[in-house]
């Protein structure tokens, strides 16, 4: 079958080149910063973010649904002191338990989970209450210009991109999920062209009752 052959042996290697460029570093730093404890990251990838957890972040539940991803991320996770156990699974179907989970975290992921929104709620529903969900994730631009290329492309950018969406508000996405953001920033990724590099940066948490 055509599509599982470039899902699980083309698409991660272009996943890997494209998202281990260096100057989304900094990004990645800046992103995971404030996560502490037990962490769950959803679209773990190739482990592109391990390098840039805090310290104090001992333990990591790495989800991603492709299993070659993990099969590429295998040299970064043994290499880190940090101890990762990884799920082969889609993030809109977590076996974890309810408030399990002190901070979660998503970079380049949201754009491609099926059902986004289901996805959101379960990463609401691990989180404990207080925890944070600290994210980086492309998205519709705020420029009608951009915005109109984005949707042109959308199609397009679902088959190379395996199932990623440019046109999804990330910002409202989150709300609906009921988050309370914390901070948000829009920005532009240097060298990506803006109909993908447009991404929302920030940290959302859920409130305490």
């Amino acid at each position: 079958m055509i599509g599982k052959y470039y899902s699980e042996k083309v698409f991660p290697h272009i996943c890997e080149f494209a998202l281990s460029r260096n100057f989304l570093k900094s990004y990645r730093q800046e992103t995971l910063q404030e996560t502490d404890g037990k962490v769950l990251e959803i679209g773990f990838g190739t482990g592109l973010n391990l390098p840039h957890y805090p310290k104090t972040v001992k333990q990591i539940d790495a989800v991603d649904i492709n299993p070659s991803m993990h099969r590429l991320a295998r040299k970064r996770v043994l290499n880190s002191k940090i101890d990762v156990t990884n799920h082969v699974l889609s993030g809109e179907e977590l076996p974890m338990e309810s408030e399990s989970y002190d901070c979660v975290a998503s970079t380049f992921t949201l754009c491609s989970i099926f059902n986004v929104s289901k996805g959101l709620s379960e990463v609401f529903r691990v989180l404990k209450p207080g925890g944070i969900f600290v994210f980086l994730e492309h998205g519709l631009s705020k420029d009608l210009r951009v915005q109109a290329w984005q949707q042109r492309l959308n199609k397009l950018q679902n088959i190379i991109g395996d199932g990623c969406h440019l046109n999804r508000e990330i910002d409202k996405l989150i709300l609906m999920a009921s988050f309370e953001i914390i901070e948000m920033k829009n920005i532009h990724l240097p060298v990506f062209p803006r109909f993908i590099g447009h991404c929302f940066q920030g940290i959302a948490t859920k409130k305490q009752n």
